[in-house]
């Protein structure tokens, strides 16, 4: 497979923004940070010319983006068993259960959801020169749930930008500790590495935009099912959304209690309906998905529970 080469030029009506930024404009089956690391890499030309991420474009400037082909795939298909709720030849939709990784990761190369799709789908595209196949968006290890995947180059770009454009919608559900006192809520808050902890993600004063809805479904004595809908999708949003605003997600071993009373093997938070629209033949779909039995337990114990106190 041969690279992929894009030819842009600024238009007048421009303004001087960066060029990773006008790029991402211009490229959406691309995220920020792929196109920058294609300028770092010198496959991206401005009038001729190497430039940094942070160039401001100028009407008139003449851009050039080569794409280098997927890297070639060197993990091994393994006949993982898949809930597929949905599939055609352009895309699947998967039920990933709790505790399964998405994709690999060094010292995890093994028994990952990729490692299953590459099983059932052995030619799905790696897109962007990186080995991410058919994935278009991803969910955290113990997090279960609908996730989307593509077949093609083609379905993979177009379902890429309607994630960028926020017009595919996802909706959780979010088992939380706390009585939520309002009956929905806003919490807009910026997210990024947590400067005390690297491998954790927190509100920081300068991070990257982020907003989440919930509304409260079920209350119980010290519980509260949300449901919860992203309107970004920053790593770890609803869980460090919800404990910055004091409803930590239970059994999050991360941000939550350390005290998991519910033997919960995992955050209690399920992806269960995902809704977009079919990127070859313009269908609107919409799906749902159970909740997984250990979160189906939690709710039935809580809902005893609550009866037995009134």
């Amino acid at each position: 497979m041969s690279q992929e080469i894009y030819h842009f030029e600024v238009p007048p009506e421009a303004d001087r923004g960066r060029l990773d930024h006008f790029l991402s404009r211009q490229a959406p089956f691309l995220s920020r940070s792929q196109v920058q690391r294609l300028i770092e890499k010198g496959y991206v030309l401005v009038n001729s010319r190497r430039m940094r991420s942070s160039y401001r474009v100028r009407p008139g400037d003449q851009i050039e983006m080569n794409v280098p082909p997927p890297k070639e795939i060197t993990l091994c298909p393994e006949p993982i068993p898949l809930d597929i709720v949905y599939e055609d030849e352009d895309l699947l939709v998967v039920n990933k259960p709790p505790g399964l990784v998405v994709h690999p990761a060094p010292g995890h190369q093994g028994g990952t959801l990729v490692n299953a799709l590459l099983n059932h789908c052995p030619n799905l595209p790696g897109i962007g020169g990186y080995l991410r196949p058919g994935i278009v968006h991803r969910l955290d290890k113990d997090t279960s749930g609908l996730l989307l995947v593509s077949k093609t180059d083609l379905a993979h770009q177009r379902l890429a930008a309607q994630l960028k454009a926020r017009k595919i919608k996802r909706k959780y559900l979010a088992l939380v500790h706390g009585e939520a006192k309002e009956e929905e809520g806003l919490i807009d808050a910026p997210l990024g590495r947590d400067p005390k902890n690297r491998k954790k993600i927190a509100v920081v004063p300068h991070g990257k935009e982020a907003r989440t809805f919930y509304r409260v479904k079920k209350r119980f004595p010290g519980y509260t099912l949300l449901e919860v809908e992203l309107e970004t999708g920053r790593t770890h949003q609803i869980r460090v959304h919800l404990a910055y605003a004091g409803y930590p997600v239970a059994g999050d071993p991360v941000y939550g209690f350390r005290r998991n009373l519910l033997n919960l093997p995992g955050q209690a938070l399920h992806a269960y309906r995902l809704s977009f629209t079919h990127p070859r033949t313009g269908e609107f779909l919409s799906f749902e998905a159970p909740l997984p039995p250990a979160f189906t337990e939690a709710i039935a114990f809580l809902s005893n529970h609550s009866y037995s106190s009134t």
